[in-house]
């Protein structure tokens, strides 16, 4: 079955988690949980807002009302951000290592572009959201 192929996926073809997405996304994970997926890869999305957030909570709240625990895997920098913005970190990855509260983004390399503002609001950001997008576009 063609379904069955795609939960098995992992969750790689996904590039996006966005408000335009999430109830598609959302009923993706969770018919996946229930065929026994117990890992999704996110590597991809590269695209999130704030709820991705809520959509990743659901995917895990199914799997511990099945006595299961989901691993997100490979998370990019966007989505990390946002984890550690709405502080869930301990609830999405309560098991997981890649994601320790203490530990400062700056000390894995490849996340050394989305390293937080720690000086506060007081000097510009550097990032430039538009182009950030018009770029992950010339990738496809």
């Amino acid at each position: 079955m063609n379904a069955i192929t795609e939960n098995l996926e992992n969750m790689q073809s996904l590039t996006s988690l966005t408000v335009l997405n999430a109830t598609d996304t959302l009923e993706r994970g969770l018919t996946a949980i229930k065929a026994g997926q117990t890992a999704f890869d996110l590597r991809h999305v590269l695209t999130v807002d704030s709820v991705a957030v809520s959509v990743m909570l659901a995917w895990q709240k199914a799997a511990r009302d099945l006595g299961r625990e989901l691993e997100l895997k490979n998370l990019p920098p966007a989505l990390q951000s946002l984890t550690k913005l709405y502080g869930v970190c301990s609830l999405l990855f309560p098991t997981s290592e890649q994601l320790e509260p203490g530990q400062s983004r700056a000390d894995n390399p490849a996340h050394a572009d989305f390293a937080p503002v720690k000086g506060g609001y007081d000097r510009p950001a550097k990032v430039n959201l538009p182009g950030t997008d018009a770029d992950a576009h010339h990738h496809h």
